[in-house]
């Protein structure tokens, strides 16, 4: 229990320039951490790109997403009041429409529809209060998040995910039925990415229909244990509600070419023959994996002279040609599949500066090998390379 101090006290300890004041730590309700984290997002995608988040169809999804965040929260006065203190970039100026307060009966629903984060709520502008208690659990279900204590370890999953979406591995695609909603899959919902981390037993509701509990993550640091029909519903409501597809290949490439087919690239493996004490001490397991559409003995052409060769020349110790294939979406595949073997170098270029070469890898041939027949069969997208056991196991 606090001390409580008399008058004398009082007047003793400010003879001492102590002040005896209690501050108060303002308290946010869970509503308003939740915006805040909003604005935040949007925050960095300024501090990475220079630039406010824009809207287009040849805009990344996510910048159109945080572009949709941003409009709202500049429409609501009391939001822009909210995270007026943080705005050091000014993103709150340039709103386009007169902004006017929320009125004191919104509730808590009907401002994050507002903010693109709660799309199962009513609109402000409908007067209807009055909801079923199944349509205000799935609204409870969305809405009231928490945060995710263990999110760091689920951080590295966002990140994996937009890189992927960037570079075609994966897309979106409208969501159409529950059976989707399986554990290990990612969503869009509410204009964020929703990762389902757990999914309970299956049950069955009074009316016959199968439900189970699940641990959604989302990429605001925040989670929800809801129930799958909560995501169903809030996923059909959201016109922007999007499931993100698996990392797949696809037809990448045949290893032998049909008639009228041309030829489109090839996949080669080089060893370095660097005297980088890195280099020396795993010369038979460092490799650089690549493709290209040009001779690989052009590709490779002063190679001392280059950074990504680790300056110094190297020798093709393999090679396997593609056909009518998307070589930037291949490359991409094989450096993700290895990511967990990735040689961490620092070289320093002809100038004296340090480089970090990214397309070197700690992996025998055999495994190289091993993952290019698992691209041409399809089942490279089920597995993941362990470099401790020296080998690919199933996802």
């Amino acid at each position: 229990m606090a001390k409580e101090f008399t008058n004398a006290d009082d007047a003793l300890l400010a003879e001492l320039g102590i002040d005896v004041e209690v501050k108060k730590t303002p308290t946010r309700s869970p509503q308003e951490e939740r915006i805040i984290a909003g604005f935040e997002e949007v925050q960095r995608f300024v501090d990475e790109h220079g630039r406010i988040p824009e809207h287009g169809e040849t805009k990344d999804i996510f910048e159109r997403l945080y572009a949709v965040r941003l409009d709202r929260i500049r429409e609501q006065q009391e939001v822009r009041d909210l995270v007026a203190e943080l705005d050091h970039q000014g993103l709150l100026e340039g709103a386009t429409q007169d902004i006017t307060p929320l009125s004191e009966d919104v509730d808590d629903d009907a401002l994050l529809a507002e903010l693109g984060i709660d799309v199962d709520a009513l609109p402000i502008t409908e007067l209807k209060h009055v909801r079923s208690t199944a349509e205000k659990k799935a609204a409870e279900d969305i809405a009231n998040r928490e945060r995710c204590e263990d999110f760091e370890i689920f951080k590295p999953l966002f990140g994996q995910v937009q890189k992927e979406l960037t570079t075609g591995l994966r897309e979106t695609r409208p969501f159409e039925m529950k059976a989707e909603i399986e554990q290990g899959r990612f969503f869009i919902v509410s204009g964020q990415i929703a990762y389902v981390a757990e999914k309970g037993e299956t049950t069955l509701t009074d009316q016959g229909r199968t439900d189970a509990r699940l641990r959604v993550i989302f990429d605001n640091g925040t989670q929800s244990k809801m129930l799958m029909r909560s995501l169903q519903r809030a996923l059909n409501k959201d016109d922007a509600g999007r499931r993100i597809t698996e990392p797949t290949a696809g037809p990448l490439f045949s290893d032998q070419n049909a008639d009228g087919d041309e030829a489109s690239g090839i996949i080669y493996v080089l060893r370095s023959k660097s005297d980088h004490a890195l280099v020396t001490e795993n010369r038979e397991l460092v490799h650089k994996i690549g493709v290209t559409n040009t001779d690989v003995g052009k590709r490779i052409a002063g190679a001392h002279l280059q950074p990504t060769f680790l300056m110094a020349n190297v020798e093709v110790v393999a090679t396997y040609e593609l056909y009518n294939i998307n070589r930037t979406k291949l490359e991409n595949l094989l450096h993700r599949i290895f990511e967990p073997a990735r040689l961490d170098i620092e070289i320093m270029d002809r100038f004296g500066r340090p480089v970090v070469p990214r397309e070197w890898f700690l992996a025998p041939l055999f495994v190289i090998k091993e993952a290019v027949e698992k691209i041409k069969d399809g089942t490279i997208t089920s597995v993941r390379y362990n470099p401790k056991t020296v080998a690919f196991e199933k996802i």
